[in-house]
């Protein structure tokens, strides 16, 4: 195949590639954030595909030249209109760390250089496409779009910004997933309806009079004058924004802007299984685009190319994540035939060495809706699934995963089929059955499992919409056990959050005493950071809980996130004197010493008995290395907790020794 030919298997990038193909112009011109690789994890590769299988051009313009207008006219003025994203991830979190520090790599960019994105990217493109074509239609979307659909705290500005739709004075803003929303549009687009009296479509926001006709029923209506400056109501808005995030039984959102009124209709019902396993189907070339290859290609490939998405959407609902407000909580999954073709083709790729690295999703091992009500009646508004327990009317079945993983195994070709994407333990433990458990340990961990308990105060998790931390422990057992009797050395590797909302310094103690009771030391510890459309975010920002309206402790100075981050890894010898700073503040004086409890090692003396100190250093580091390396010990039993501890748990869950 030569480089002509393989170049218009993907769609055109710049005017030569279209002219190669005969096009006087494209229906929409596709702008982009992210560099192009057209494979389905992508969300432009899948959009711009599927609106192709409905017979319109598309073009995709990636990561433009922004500092003028002129790059935006590279494919002239589309028939139809623009569409615009960020990319696969919010810009501000692309480029920033949770310290607001620049970051020095991008894994969505041609040899992950950073700069080919700007700040706020969605909003810089629109007002360059304005610039270059005024009028034109721009329909915008992606995750920074869907999550910064209302008025929203924006962390690297400290404030309320206002809907990304009113800044980056689009046409309409699409959110959720896309497919059936872009179709939509874009067949109206295509009768002569004008983009401004698009206004019922499913999925989508538009702004508008104040006067005209909303299209569905109201759930509540807001003004952004308030929310930007009365904490109260802006949590209380955004309990009514994620309550109505159903296609079932939510209804629609109003926002007013000076004269202006932001309209979010109801969401669009999610993809079922036939829908799915279509937009599967379409011919992506599972790539980037050949012209990265001189810049060693796009890094975030990597992670997916032997990879399957078989279901979307996430019931687990962490307070902390995106999902509930973009996928929603309704899950829906491909059929086994449609992952197992995309199975074949993966063993077909001419560097496929055997092994499949993932059959997952938002969380792997959900197939199907949390319960029956959920298909007639939409997902409840007023409590969670899985946590803090589970719901009664919850099904648990992992059967027809473990039989589509099963196929995929006997694959020609197919060495072996791995989990890595999240999975859920808490759903796996209410499963009566323990044959995907057993298979899960035998057949599908690479030497260490990934799970996310995140913390185990009670107080922390249900800030945080996790189950108590007594499941993650009768799941850590079984695991162990489970490892033990297959005769598989694995390891268990915790994701661990510091200073989420919730957490005050003594949670975050009672954290550390729970990692050295377990002789686990984290080589890794995620910052609580606040990104938007989510529940956590709002807690961060007005110290109030949207879900409950209850006031919830927030941890925000830099020494505070600081300290207790430290004290989740208090092994290390450079966090010692932050952990000791903390202990003594929070009168936990009793956990500087020696001793086999003791976080850290008293400061120094200037006058000390060297031969007792050495001693006392010595059994001290002992005690702290023992078994202290990430991953998790080899499947043994965790040591009895240390009195202190024990006495510390007891006094939390009101038992009497």
């Amino acid at each position: 195949m030569n480089k002509q030919t393989e170049n218009l298997e993907f769609l055109p990038i710049n005017r030569k590639e279209m002219d190669e193909r005969g096009w006087d112009r494209p229906d929409f011109v596709y702008v982009t954030g992210d560099a192009y690789v057209d494979h389905p994890s992508f969300g432009v590769s899948i959009i711009s595909r599927v609106l192709e299988a409905e017979g319109f051009r598309i073009a995709i313009l990636s990561q433009p030249d922004y500092k003028s207008a002129e790059p935006f006219k590279e494919f002239g003025r589309p028939r139809l209109g623009f569409l615009v994203t960020a990319g696969n991830i919010d810009s501000m979190v692309a480029h920033y760390s949770v310290a607001k520090r620049r970051r020095n790599y991008d894994y969505y960019s041609a040899g992950g250089k950073m700069g080919n994105r700007p700040d706020r990217a969605t909003i810089v493109y629109c007002n360059r496409i304005r610039e270059a074509y005024g009028d034109v239609p721009i329909i915008i979307g992606g995750l920074e779009a869907s999550l910064r659909r209302f008025a929203h705290y924006d962390y690297w500005d400290d404030k309320v910004r206002r809907s990304i739709l009113v800044d980056s004075r689009a046409d309409i803003l699409t959110y959720g997933m896309g497919e059936n929303i872009l179709r939509r549009i874009a067949f109206l687009l295509d009768k002569g309806v004008p983009v401004k009296k698009i206004h019922d479509v499913r999925g989508t926001c538009y702004l508008t009079n104040p006067e005209d006709t909303v299209h569905y029923p109201v759930a509540a209506e807001f003004d952004y004058n308030e929310l930007k400056t009365d904490k109260k109501k802006y949590a209380d808005a955004f309990g009514v924004q994620y309550k109505n995030q159903d296609s079932i039984n939510g209804k629609a959102i109003i926002e007013y802007y000076d004269n202006k009124m932001l309209v979010q209709n109801p969401p669009m019902p999610p993809l079922e299984r036939d829908e799915l396993d279509k937009v599967y189907a379409l011919p992506y070339m599972r790539t980037y685009h050949p012209s990265y290859i001189k810049d060693g290609g796009v890094p975030a490939i990597e992670e997916v190319r032997f990879s399957i998405t078989h279901n979307r959407g996430c019931f687990g609902a962490c307070n902390f994540c995106a999902l509930a407000f973009h996928q929603g909580r309704t899950v829906r999954s491909r059929s086994e035939e449609s992952v197992l073709h995309e199975a074949k083709i993966i063993t077909e790729m001419p560097d496929f060495k055997g092994y499949i690295h993932d059959v997952g999703g938002p969380t792997a091992n959900f197939r199907y809706p949390a319960c029956d009500h959920q298909l007639k009646h939409g997902v409840c508004s007023n409590k969670k699934c899985l946590a803090p327990t589970p719901c009664k009317n919850l099904k648990v079945d992992h059967t027809e995963y473990m039989e589509m993983l099963s196929k995929i195994e006997k694959l020609p070709k197919v060495k072996k089929v791995f989990i890595r994407s999240g999975i859920r333990f808490d759903y796996l433990m209410y499963d009566d059955n323990d044959a995907f458990f057993k298979k899960l340990v035998s057949d599908h961990v690479s030497g260490q499992l990934k799970v996310a308990p995140e913390h185990i105060s009670d107080r922390v998790l249900d800030c945080m919409g996790k189950p108590h931390i007594d499941v993650y422990n009768a799941f850590k057992k079984k695991y162990f056990d489970l490892c033990k009797e297959v005769g598989k050395e694995q390891y268990l590797v915790p994701y661990l959050m510091s200073s989420h909302p919730g957490s005050t310094i003594d949670e975050a103690i009672e954290l550390a005493c729970y990692l050295k009771a377990e002789h686990y030391a984290p080589e890794q510890v995620q910052d609580y950071y606040p990104t938007p459309g989510t529940a956590s975010t709002v807690m961060y920002y007005t110290g109030i809980n949207p879900l409950n309206g209850k006031k919830v402790y927030v941890p925000t100075t830099y020494e505070e996130k600081s300290e207790q981050r430290a004290l989740l890894q208090f092994n290390k010898p450079d966090n010692t004197n932050k952990v000791r700073t903390a202990l003594i503040k929070a009168g936990r004086s009793d956990l500087i010493g020696f001793g086999g409890d003791c976080l850290v090692k008293p400061e120094r003396q200037p006058h000390f008995d060297k031969k007792s100190d050495k001693k006392n250093d010595k059994k001290f580091d002992k005690s702290n290395k023992k078994g202290a390396k990430a991953p998790q010990s080899k499947g043994k039993s965790a040591p009895k907790q240390n009195k202190k501890f024990d006495k510390l748990q007891n006094k939390k869950s009101g038992k009497k020794k």
